[in-house]
């Protein structure tokens, strides 16, 4: 943001605020990067599979062992050896191509 806002005062403003102000901006939009970079670099992206595993899922359909569940805005087909019945939560243990195993949630 800073460095689009240093191109706009070098286009704007007189000269020679014009050189100041985009030789600031431009130092600051620098730091600004430098700070968003260090502070993301160590957060791991998760994505598919990944990030269903340990999510809660509402039982649609009655598990035992096969039925449905609701995850994420999505219905998916889900197999749960303990038995759920609807309404339940159940937590995502592994994923074995579109069928979840999903276990008994701690808070349901």
């Amino acid at each position: 943001m800073l460095l689009l806002l240093a191109l706009v005062a070098l286009l704007v403003l007189p000269s020679p605020a014009d050189g100041i102000a985009f030789g600031v901006l431009l130092v600051l939009g620098f730091g600004e990067l430098m700070f968003w970079w260090r502070t993301v670099r160590h957060h791991k992206v998760q994505t598919g599979a990944e990030a269903m595993i340990g999510a809660e899922a509402k039982v649609l359909a009655e598990c035992r062992p096969d039925g449905e569940v609701w995850l994420d805005g999505a219905r998916w087909r889900a197999s749960c050896p303990e038995g759920a019945d609807v309404g339940d939560l159940v937590t995502v243990v592994e994923r074995k191509d579109l069928l979840l195993i999903v276990g008994r949630s701690r808070a349901g």
